[in-house]
């Protein structure tokens, strides 16, 4: 039975990357300091092989026992989050990264880090490929997210090469599904939970800008394969599937029958005007492509916001 350590276990993505690991017969061990994460993700896998540790992996990580693998997903994710937490956003990609990179080598486990697609930016290439190096304002409001992520993707690969540690990087594009927030910020969820309230849904800028949404369990398998393939280089996770802001919105507004209507802000600085990816790697190296549509996956997602609408949130 392989023995597996999550960090940011509590969070959105992480609590289902613990969920399919479990299925797939691994003992966990999930980390969390709750600073973004919620312990109800992780409650129903508390009759299963899973430890839960309450933690904040910007300090030593220290884990009894073998470990095979350490996928660190530990940091805030969402714009709201990372502006109101600029600095524990730094440091739990830099200080937290090493420290998981810590464990990791001093176990002999494999290692898998979470980047993001903010590492191209407001990117002047598209679709991104991997080979992109990105378009980032490192000073901006963003740039405390975009600029941790790159400087853990570049400490991760600093431990392949001069340790020796098995390291997987895998970029994720935008992501939704149930145990995403009502209060995220990001789109899907801010435009669910206006919607199912039949409030103002709120897009910034025209709605013009484009973002490609994939379904977390299409990523949870992506990034399984990733961690048992044999690549070392960054791999784009995500749906290319691209639609604009605008179409997302008025899409989320007719599958919930809502009367809301569509009302324009100011767009935040740095926000990228397109973001797509290109899966060429993940389709050549892992045999990934997404398979959950987005209407299904819309459909399942209002299903769950609508629950925890109705239990207050």
């Amino acid at each position: 039975m392989p023995r597996t350590v999550v960090t940011g276990a509590a969070g959105f993505i992480g609590s289902h990357l613990c969920e399919t690991l479990l299925d797939r017969g691994h003992s966990v061990v999930g980390i969390d300091n709750l600073l973004t994460g919620d312990m109800t993700n992780v409650a129903h896998l508390r009759d299963r092989d899973f430890q839960f540790v309450r933690h904040d992996v910007t300090r030593y990580i220290d884990v009894d026992g073998p470990v095979d693998y350490v996928f660190h997903w530990a940091s805030p994710a969402s714009p709201i989050d990372y502006l109101e937490l600029p600095i524990q956003t730094m440091k739990v990609s830099s200080l937290g990264t090493h420290n998981a990179l810590g464990l990791a080598k001093a176990k002999g486990s494999r290692f898998i880090t979470a980047s993001t697609s903010e590492v191209y930016g407001d990117p002047l290439e598209h679709p991104q490929k991997e080979t992109y190096w990105g378009n980032v304002n490192p000073i901006g409001p963003r740039g405390v997210y975009d600029e941790a992520k790159r400087f853990s993707e570049a400490l991760t690969l600093a431990y392949h090469r001069s340790h020796g540690v098995d390291t997987k990087i895998v970029r994720i594009f935008n992501t939704y599904g149930p145990r995403m927030r009502l209060r995220d910020g990001r789109a899907v969820p801010a435009f669910m939970s206006q919607a199912l309230q039949n409030e103002d849904v709120t897009i910034f800028g025209d709605g013009s800008q484009t973002r490609s949404f994939c379904y977390v369990t299409d990523l949870v398998d992506g990034i399984l394969r990733l961690a048992d393939s044999n690549t070392n280089e960054p791999v784009n996770i995500g749906n290319p599937h691209e639609v604009t802001i605008e179409e997302i919105a008025k899409t989320i507004i007719k599958l919930v029958g809502s009367k809301s209507k569509l009302v324009r802000r100011p767009l935040p600085v740095d926000d990228p005007k397109q973001r797509r990816p290109d899966i060429t790697r993940a389709k050549t190296i892992l045999g990934w492509e997404p398979k959950v549509g987005l209407e299904e996956g819309l459909l399942k997602t209002v299903d769950y916001f609508k629950k925890k609408i109705a239990a207050g949130g």
